[in-house]
């Protein structure tokens, strides 16, 4: 079995950026009195497209449906605001991807969030130019945990599941890129994306009869 891409995740993967999007959307629900708890957002919602929260809170909180549009636009204010503050480059991440590359591996990102907060973490951690497919909740109907993010990213790339390695911190991601047919490295947060446990994975993934 012969590895030729890597896809990433990039909230909690490549940008320590779950807390920012708990913390904007509750800025944004809180101008209407609602907020989700600390245990539902780690139990439930972390990891979930902001879209699919808000169909949630719908449905458990009674938000109305029409102010869906107002406070998704709301929650990526404050969000591109903290990315604006406090998003930078990581050595650890610069390195890993570059050498992969330098080895011949073609690079995927696959996440759940919009394409503007993509383009702007990766942008600011310096990491962008090294994609060759960026792939967004924009990009899809359904968001993980569902697979189809993951398919169409390999389909960008025109490579079977066999021929990738995905790097995932959320079960809900992990569930997509297993539905899909990848083998995953599962990380913790983004210190644990070094290229050396990577390339393990990658080592080992080989070693494997296809």
């Amino acid at each position: 079995m012969s590895v030729k891409a890597v896809i990433f995740d990039m909230d909690g993967v490549l940008v320590d950026a779950r807390e920012w999007h708990y913390e904007a959307l509750n800025a944004a629900l809180g101008h209407f009195g609602l907020a989700i708890s600390r245990f539902d957002h780690l139990v439930t919602y972390d990891g979930l497209p902001t879209r699919t929260k808000l169909e949630m809170l719908s449905v458990e909180q009674g938000l109305p449906t029409g102010l869906h549009p107002f406070i998704n636009n709301l929650k990526q204010q404050f969000t591109m605001e903290t990315v604006a503050r406090e998003c930078r480059p990581t050595f650890a991440h610069e390195y890993a991807l570059n050498r992969l590359r330098q080895d011949g591996y073609r690079l995927a990102v696959a996440s759940n969030s919009i394409r503007p907060t993509i383009e702007a973490m990766l942008s600011r951690a310096r990491l962008l130019p090294l994609f060759e497919v960026v792939t967004s909740a924009d990009d899809v109907v359904r968001g993980k945990p569902d697979p189809e993010i993951y398919c169409k990213t390999l389909r960008s790339l025109d490579l079977d599941p066999a021929d990738v390695l995905v790097v995932e911190d959320n079960d809900k991601g992990i569930a997509a890129a297993r539905a899909a047919g990848c083998r995953v490295l599962p990380v913790s947060d983004p210190s644990g994306v070094t290229h050396e446990r990577i390339a393990a994975a990658i080592r080992e993934m080989s070693e494997v009869p296809a």
